[in-house]
């Protein structure tokens, strides 16, 4: 059952299957009623199917049982944002997303906390809604991945922020995406005349398989930046922590956001390729078991083996380390790019892009693909609105430049049209969509009739 405008997207999905009923809402209110006894769901039923975003790998049916979403709705409210008798949440976030789905439909639904619901369409459109939205109604919880602050700060001119009242905004949740903080503190020195209060910010980490959440930061703390050593971390996968102003001169630092502890019920560790479980402040593979984990793929054993042993421990596929009870996210490991042994983030050289006057956030994707000689080759497609050549070819050299400069390894930088980089149902960029792209493009500009031993090869993974 779908929405009239749904409905070819559905007939061509369900054309090999034999349905009892397929059709839009009004026509299922036309069915006569069925004098079949309704049966009670049991705490192992399926409640729903919650697709993953799809950023590093095809989209898949998550299962997530009725005792599953119940635990982490349960632990989100009392332990997470810790609800409030008169808490008033606002939303603008696609209910297909697990963060819009479990943590703004669900969530105030359990609680029975009335939430104000905005299209997504006309949050992009205009984001300042949002902002009007949580002020006439005094509103205390909204959730955004970084994003959605950072798109408010740059539409919100100065002149208009008297026109807000954000001083009951208790709870501005971040998550779904990696957490940088640079466009949060933006958002925060823009509105702070509005009254909103950075403290207010709460770093979460959750994913799909998990229905949604597994950590929070502590409620009034703000972001909690740690600053490690960058060279270590890359070489060594140690997390050394660096004084973010006296060791700023002397050595490379990396910043990543603390996601605070996780939520009671949930076990996690942190573990190397082997699978030994590492100590604090060491980088490896997160792995998590609690009340809320997912029971498998749809359809799809040989993928849920992969990832979920038998014992409920799930891979969850995110390289973290940790410091005391708090869980620190750098990355996807399917994204982390590796040339001579070392580590280096597809969001830091995403980031150098993203600071060059050309380039806006959200507009370069780093990835890795074989090189000619069998070993990764790092390249990073940037989205350029600039037509002059020179310039763009300036704009390339600088980046070349940087990017070896800062990290030590050459990049590939191909300089694309707008809206060319894939992004997920979620507005996440997809990083696999775009090497697929790019290694596409590739392969159509060589000549395979030459015989180029590198074309072949291309030319097969593109397709």
């Amino acid at each position: 059952m779908a929405p009239e405008d749904f409905l070819p997207y559905l007939n061509d999905a369900a054309a090999n299957l034999n349905l009892r009923f397929l059709g839009s809402p009004a026509a299922f209110d036309e069915l006569p009623p069925s004098e079949a006894a309704l049966r009670p769901s049991e705490p192992d039923d399926v409640a729903y199917l919650q697709y993953t975003s799809g950023s590093t790998r095809f989209p898949r049916g998550v299962m997530i049982t009725q005792k599953a979403v119940l635990s982490n709705l349960f632990a989100i409210l009392k332990y997470g944002i810790q609800i409030r008798s008169g808490d008033r949440a606002v939303s603008w976030l696609p209910y297909f997303h697990d963060m819009g789905l479990v943590g703004l439909v669900l969530s105030p639904m359990a609680a029975q906390v009335t939430v104000d619901y905005l299209n997504t369409r006309d949050f992009a459109m205009r984001p300042r809604l949002w902002l009007t939205l949580m002020s006439q109604n005094r509103a205390t919880l909204s959730f955004s991945p970084p994003f959605g602050y950072e798109l408010a700060a740059r539409r919100v001119r100065e002149k208009e922020v008297a026109n807000f009242d954000l001083s009951n905004w208790r709870i501005a949740g971040i998550g779904a995406e990696t957490i940088r903080t640079q466009s949060l503190e933006m958002f925060a020195d823009l509105l702070a005349p509005a009254g909103f209060d950075r403290r207010s910010y709460v770093p979460c980490y959750g994913m799909a398989e998990c229905s949604l959440a597994v950590s929070f930061a502590p409620l009034g703390q703000g972001v909690d930046v740690d600053h490690v050593d960058g060279n270590a971390l890359a070489e060594e996968q140690l997390a050394l922590p660096l004084h973010p102003s006296r060791d700023s001169e002397t050595a490379f630092a990396n910043t990543f956001t603390n996601c605070g502890a996780p939520l009671p019920g949930f076990e996690t560790e942190v573990r190397d390729d082997a699978g030994k479980v590492l100590p604090e402040r060491h980088c490896g593979t997160l792995f998590v078991r609690g009340p809320s984990i997912m029971s498998g793929y749809f359809g799809d054993l040989k993928a849920t083996r992969e990832v979920l042993s038998p014992d409920g421990w799930l891979n969850t596929g995110d390289l973290a380390y940790r410091v005391g009870n708090s869980i620190v996210i750098t990355g996807r490991e399917k994204d982390l790019i590796i040339i001579n042994g070392r580590n280096v983030w597809p969001q830091d050289l995403e980031y150098l892009a993203e600071q060059q006057p050309e380039v806006r956030t959200g507009d370069a994707s780093a990835f890795s693909i074989p090189g000619p000689d069998g070993n990764e080759q790092a390249v990073m497609m940037v989205q350029c609105r600039e037509t002059d050549d020179a310039k763009r070819a300036d704009l390339q050299e600088r980046l070349h430049s940087q990017v070896r400069q800062e990290y030590g390894i050459d990049c590939l930088i191909e300089l694309v049209p707008r809206n060319t980089l894939p992004r997920t149902t979620s507005g996440k960029l997809s990083r696999s969509g775009a090497r697929k792209e790019y290694l596409k493009r590739v392969a159509e500009k060589l000549d395979i009739s030459r015989g180029d031993p590198y074309a072949a090869p291309l030319r097969q993974r593109a397709v």
